[in-house]
């Protein structure tokens, strides 16, 4: 059994759509930590970094030097993210909440620190934009191209000035189904590994678990960081951007059981929850069943 330690980041600086920041307290709501206590975890909850709130930054001038939104605010919160995991023990889970998924240029950037991690991103979008391909200037879609060195300088800077966070042969996607062109380019010239929506439906979500085990193997710790809107917004309304074909409640599931079942997940993110767009905390509470099906709930 873990010790689990759970932070807040109650974000919504990366998108346009607001109501991210409450996707903590939904979790929350949802009994996350009485979950995982049930399954004999030991659970603290550290509470909330402070963010601040759109209305307060540029008097709600959502735009900023150099096509993106609220970067330096973005970068500030990441930063004192990665600081915060950084001061946990190695041998702690980290689970952090998002929050948009900009958050976890810090959650992966503090716990990297602990020694080379592979990352599991799970989610409907690649998130490789950088500000030249990024359409809308959102930081949400731009936080793993900058973990991994590409883009803005104040956001792959995170840390480490004079190396990526992330080596690309780190990192998997999961489930992507909406990619921007620029972004398509970004991810061939960085020679990223993804499975689209197109190699589940034709692999199996099984095989390619077993193949994200297969290819971390070598590697001390992995990181899985969750995006809601990987999810069929069928299973998960309460997203920001739903984009429709996505994993199934059962596919999902048995992605987490497989994934803990390899015995290499030390971390995790739940990002992307917004209760405004849910129906009756649905995704909220469906996040706390994948988190507690990564951290070894069985059904025999």
């Amino acid at each position: 059994m873990a010790k689990v330690a759970i932070l807040g980041v109650p974000m919504d600086l990366g998108q346009s759509r607001r109501g991210t920041d409450m996707g903590p307290s939904a979790m929350r709501y949802a009994r996350l930590s009485e979950t995982l206590k049930a399954i004999g975890h030991e659970v603290e909850d550290l509470g909330d970094l402070q963010v601040p709130v759109v209305e307060s930054l540029h008097g709600g001038d959502r735009r900023e030097r150099g096509g993106m939104v609220y970067v330096e605010a973005i970068r500030d919160v990441c930063q004192r993210t990665a600081e915060a995991l950084m001061k946990l023990s190695p041998e702690v889970f980290p689970i952090v909440l998002g929050g948009d998924h900009s958050v976890a240029l810090g959650s992966v950037a503090g716990l990297t620190s602990f020694g080379s991690t592979g990352v599991v991103w799970v989610d409907a979008h690649a998130d490789f934009n950088t500000p030249e391909t990024s359409p809308s200037g959102n930081v949400h879609g731009m936080p793993l191209s900058a973990l991994c060195g590409f883009g803005d300088r104040r956001l792959a800077s995170l840390l480490r000035q004079d190396k990526p966070i992330l080596h690309p042969e780190h990192v998997v996607l999961v489930g992507v189904r909406s990619v921007d062109p620029g972004e398509r380019e970004m991810l061939k010239k960085a020679g990223i590994t993804v499975y689209t929506m197109k190699e589940v439906d034709r692999l199996g979500i099984a095989h390619i678990a077993q193949e994200v085990t297969k290819r971390f193997s070598h590697l001390p710790r992995v990181h899985v960081s969750l995006d809601a809107d990987v999810l069929d917004p069928e299973e998960a309304p309460g997203v920001g951007t739903p984009v429709p074909g996505g994993l199934s409640y059962r596919e999902a599931h048995l992605l987490m059981e497989l994934l803990a079942d390899c015995g290499k997940v030390t971390s995790l993110d739940l990002v992307e929850v917004n209760p405004i767009l849910d129906r009756h905390n649905r995704t909220a509470s469906l996040m706390v069943e994948l988190a507690a099906s990564l951290l070894g709930k069985r059904i025999l």
